[in-house]
């Protein structure tokens, strides 16, 4: 009788020194759920982008204790840093559902917008932080993106980023398609609107603050469309460099 080895990961924030006790959630997930036992191997992973190799040391389903054993800083790190600043959409369940995917992809930083036409005003964050965990573990990352607070967009457009600022809105005018405004871009901060759009009084105050706008194509896209898209352009041009 033997185990087949599959690699699955554990949210660990804060590991220090050479044990650690997983959390009561992730504990039971080890030794419940897939029963492993003393001595067999795990994977951590500390949201901030290294993964840890350990060996279980005792297998309680409430407070399962392992030992590291080795370490890699920058685990699947992409080469890139991506902020998405995005609109909530008014269902949630099609939010999440991006969150999802653009953790799966490659994302860095994501700040919900609070919009003139934003449907959806109010966002549970400990709920959105647990889609985020369970996509990192899920695509086998080491990197948590950073979750903020919901900020309006008048605010959020004149703070300082120091890489390319793009927006990316419906209204009429001239616009850099987002592949090439995105050519040799490290650091780019991305902004989507809600189902109504961006306001003209948001689109003009990104622009007084140094935003760049983009056109995400012909066709209109849902916003969990639009920040997939985004997302997918980004994590593309450096992936296969």
């Amino acid at each position: 009788m033997y185990k087949i080895y599959i690699m699955t990961l554990f949210y660990t924030p804060g590991i220090t020194g050479l044990t650690h006790v997983l959390s009561e959630e992730e504990s039971m997930h080890c030794v419940r759920v897939l029963r492993l036992g003393e001595g067999d191997t795990v994977h951590l992973a500390d949201g901030r982008g290294t993964l840890y190799t350990a060996r279980i040391v005792a297998a309680h389903p409430k407070a399962c204790a392992v030992e590291i054993t080795s370490k890699e800083e920058h685990y699947k790190q992409h080469p890139y840093t991506l902020h998405m600043a995005i609109a909530p959409t008014k269902s949630m369940e099609r939010f999440e559902w991006l969150l999802e995917k653009i953790t799966e992809i490659g994302v860095d930083e994501i700040t919900p917008l609070l919009c003139e036409h934003s449907e959806r005003r109010v966002l549970k964050h400990e709920r959105v932080e647990k889609i985020l965990v369970a996509a990192m573990k899920q695509s086998l990352k080491a990197q948590l993106p950073l979750l903020h607070e919901m900020t309006p967009a008048l605010d959020f457009v004149r703070k300082e980023f120091p890489g390319k600022k793009l927006m990316a809105h419906c209204e009429p005018g001239e616009k850099t398609v987002l592949p090439k405004a995105l050519q040799g871009c490290r650091d780019a901060l991305i902004l989507i609107g809600p189902e109504g759009d961006f306001s003209t009084t948001e689109i003009a105050a990104a622009m007084q603050h140094g935003f760049e706008a983009v056109s995400l194509g012909d066709t209109r896209l849902r916003v969990e469309t639009a920040g997939i898209v985004a997302c997918c352009q980004m994590h593309t041009q450096w992936q296969f460099k």
